[in-house]
């Protein structure tokens, strides 16, 4: 536990519901070392707002533990009040003190001259020293969030959880400040977790990055081993986007949607198997009697996604910008050569 400032084992949190036991977190173990990053991603109601909750201290869990620089913090019996775990929290909405300024929303509750030299630190390398004798009101967005992540580090604290903090402000500020937030955690020694809607940004600047769905993580890995080795088919369409298409065993071949594949037989009696496919393995074959039809494309600079219904499934796929299809109109689908898909269950890479 030497290098995991956080550790979570067998995390459980339920409520009841019409005499129904319900679980918003079930058996969920998570760990976050020293100067680490974690990306948080997972579909509304997955349970990552509540991780945080108990994280926090906020919540106490129904079964499990939670340990911060190996201290035990919250069990079934075991609550350590937030304010004593050392924990800061940014929020979307900044959750700022509207009628004290920068520099007293900064140290607000901090006492000793230290922590008011933190607290200007801060200000500087977050680059709001000019502004840090403005209200709220009187700051951007990207400032007020700015601010925000002053205030949880001006303490000294060492970890951080971060809830969409940069969901709410233009692209241009967003993709500045999240550049920014590793170089500022790692400048005060600090951890976090980042939850985000947006797995992409998760993938661009987090070490590790979770994935949540229905109060379990599917996967914990770099981004990197997350792309390329998904271990759910959850995981592969969530996170990644990629396309999951049913596979069929029917008169000794397996068939998909676009097309057979070639796999072991031994699959032959497993009745859930899926196929996880890049939007870049499919090439579409316009025809007048293809069995596809073209729904919509979205212009992405420099390819077209193309939407397409092939038997009511929904199927991504890039195409060059020259002569894209329109909608309405048929094709048909083919794996591109020498492509590769993940068959789902035990995430195993194919040839196509």
């Amino acid at each position: 536990m030497t290098n995991q400032f956080l550790q979570i084992k067998d995390l459980s949190h339920h409520y009841y519901q019409n005499n129904q036991k319900l679980f918003s977190l079930n058996s969920v173990n998570l760990s976050v070392r020293k100067g680490e990053l974690v990306g948080l991603i997972g579909p509304s109601g997955c349970g990552k707002t509540t991780l945080l909750r108990l994280i926090a201290g906020f919540e106490q869990p129904t079964d499990g533990s939670i340990f911060i620089d190996s201290q035990l913090v919250s069990s079934t019996e075991v609550n350590i009040p937030p304010e004593k775990r050392k924990v800061g929290m940014v929020f979307q909405d900044y959750a700022l003190f509207p009628h004290l300024n920068a520099w007293k929303n900064v140290c607000f509750g901090l006492s000793s001259q230290l922590s008011s030299y933190r607290a200007n630190w801060l200000l500087d390398i977050l680059g709001l020293t000019d502004f840090k004798y403005r209200y709220p009101h009187e700051l951007s967005g990207g400032q007020k969030q700015r601010l925000a992540l002053a205030r949880a580090l001006a303490p000294g604290n060492s970890f951080v959880l971060l809830d969409e903090p940069f969901s709410s402000l233009d692209v241009d500020v967003r993709y500045k400040l999240r550049s920014e937030l590793k170089i500022v955690l790692s400048s005060c020694n600090a951890c976090g977790i980042l939850v985000t809607h947006d797995p992409q940004e998760a993938l661009a600047i987090c070490d590790q990055v979770a994935v949540m769905n229905n109060g379990q993580i599917h996967q914990c890995s770099s981004p990197s081993d997350l792309i390329k080795f998904p271990k759910t088919s959850f995981v592969g369409r969530f996170a990644l986007h990629r396309n999951l298409l049913p596979v069929k065993y029917h008169q000794n071949k397996f068939s998909t949607p676009i097309g057979s594949i070639l796999i072991d037989n031994n699959y032959s009696n497993l009745n859930d198997l899926n196929l996880l496919v890049d939007e870049s393995s499919i090439i579409i074959i316009k025809s007048d009697t293809g069995k596809a039809i073209i729904e919509g494309r979205e212009f992405l600079g420099d390819s077209w996604r193309i939407r397409i219904l092939v038997d009511d499934l929904l199927i991504r796929v890039f195409h060059p910008l020259k002569d894209p299809p329109n909608q309405g109109e048929r094709c048909n689908l083919i794996f591109r050569d020498g492509s590769t898909g993940i068959l789902f269950p035990g995430s195993i890479r194919i040839k196509l």
